[in-house]
């Protein structure tokens, strides 16, 4: 599949579209007063009131739409559904559109993406019936920016959404071969037994039992500028080791590699928009298998930084393929090292599917980040690296415990595991994503998604040239 992705754009042009009014319903019934007789009775009668993506076509002489009023809805509403009035002309009759006048900054940016990511159809094992509705960009937005962010959110969502049949570890490799290749940028990837030597011992620990060999993907772009590292958790299929996953819970773990998708999106964005950087990748793609070979509760086992971890839970695999992604990438002295990792359903427990939280020390990232979340329709919120739990992932044993017991505060204590990886990098950032909408909502059908990837590339430029 590698990283070809669907075409979400806008219309080449906007010469002869129908356009598109928009309605608040504070300003609706003083709009329709404006409008012809025939034109405010239709709007009436089919009960138009601005309401969040509702619309209303208003025939003109030859059965064609003049104009369409689309529902902005209340401050409110928007709140509670973003990508709604976006959404919604997705859904409009074959034909061009363009709005009359496009809200500014935000909400203008919120609009387009309602839109484009409604174009999103994952089709590869069933046809799809795409949109047939096409908006024209207006001149002062910047549509190839927007355009980029939703071919990197695409393909993030290509990937969570194919199962681990057709996207185990070699075909998460051969996706990062192929983004690569499209922007000439260079792939390393060390496997199976090569980790012990490359001393990624983790990370061979973890998938050694699964039929396709552990690696290491290693992906760098870029000759100059401050140094970027995403560590993208590449679990493509969690049984939960010996620590066996109940059946219900091992339904959606093809998504357990949500990490891995969303910085190979964001790379994309990184790539496409030629940011003045130096990027590199790294994706530990195992399988968490179940065998004679796998590794078992109370293995002590050695990380690539020396630290040994006391295996409390096999369950518990993503920190550890991540412990020696981090430790690699701190030896390389990033200005900015994040990783992202569907890694803890007590991030879900705290702040639900749709919110990812992060945590940092870094507060000039954080103010930045909680700036660009809220420009980009991408909610994050900042969860604390606190100190005081620090004992709880030392089980005495060894150095560090990888599933503290006690059931409390379970992705803070995953982050501080993390943490004691990356201690070397300047700014460290840890997202703990879900990367998947149990069901359909405006511009995000049931199934894989990106989150915190948008915050990121709209906060990346300020963080690294302070």
């Amino acid at each position: 599949m590698g990283s070809r992705v669907m075409t979400l754009s806008f219309a080449a042009t906007s010469e002869g579209a129908i356009p598109i009014r928009l309605v608040r319903p504070g300003t609706c019934e003083d709009i329709l007063a404006a409008l012809p007789g025939a034109a405010a009775a239709w709007a009436r009668h089919h009960g138009f009131t601005g309401a969040l993506g509702q619309t209303c076509a208003l025939p003109g002489a030859e059965g064609r739409p003049d104009l369409v009023l689309l529902g902005l809805g209340t401050d409110a509403e928007r709140a509670q559904t973003r990508f709604a009035a976006g959404a919604a002309i997705a859904k409009l009759p074959a034909s061009d559109y363009a709005i009359e006048e496009w809200p500014d900054g935000a909400e203008g940016s919120e609009l387009a993406l309602g839109y484009l990511f409604s174009l999103y159809r994952f089709s590869r094992y069933r046809a799809q019936n795409g949109a047939k509705a096409r908006l024209a960009a207006p001149a002062g937005l910047d549509a190839a920016r927007l355009e980029r962010i939703a071919a990197g959110e695409a393909l993030t969502r290509d990937l969570v959404n194919t199962p681990a049949e057709d996207m185990g570890p070699n075909a998460l490799e051969h996706a990062a071969r192929d983004l690569a290749a499209e922007y000439g940028a260079d792939v390393t990837a060390t496997h199976g037994e090569s980790l012990l030597d490359a001393n990624l011992p983790l990370i061979h620990t973890v998938g050694r039992a699964s039929d396709e060999d552990p690696r290491l993907i290693d992906m760098v772009w870029g000759s100059e500028g401050p140094r970027l590292t995403l560590v993208g958790k590449g679990v493509c299929f969690d049984t939960g080791g010996l620590n066996l996953k109940p059946g219900a819970s091992m339904g959606l773990m093809k998504k357990d590699m949500g990490g891995a998708a969303t910085v190979l999106g964001l790379a994309r964005m990184i790539m496409d928009e030629g940011l003045p950087l130096r990027l590199r990748v790294l994706i530990p793609a195992v399988e968490n298998a179940v065998a004679g070979n796998a590794f078992r509760p109370g293995d002590i086992l050695t990380a690539r930084n020396g630290k040994t971890v006391e295996i409390n839970n096999t369950d518990a695999e993503g920190r550890l393929v991540l412990a020696d992604a981090l430790s690699l990438a701190a030896e390389e002295d990033p200005d900015l090292l994040v990783s992202m990792a569907t890694l803890t359903g007590a991030a879900r427990v705290a702040l639900g599917a749709d919110i990812a939280p992060f945590y940092t020390d870094d507060e000039g990232l954080a103010a930045s980040l909680s700036r660009a979340a809220a420009e980009v329709a991408d909610p994050v919120w900042r969860m604390p690296f606190h100190a005081p739990y620090e004992k709880l992932i030392e089980p005495g044993i060894a150095d560090l415990d990888n599933a503290p017991k006690g059931g409390f505060a379970g992705s803070i204590t995953a982050a501080l595991f993390l943490r004691r990886f990356a201690a070397d990098a300047r700014s460290y950032a840890h997202f703990d994503i879900f990367a998947w909408s149990q069901s359909d909502a405006p511009g995000r059908p049931k199934g894989g998604f990106g989150q915190g990837a948008r915050a990121l590339f709209q906060a990346i430029p300020e963080v690294l040239v302070r």
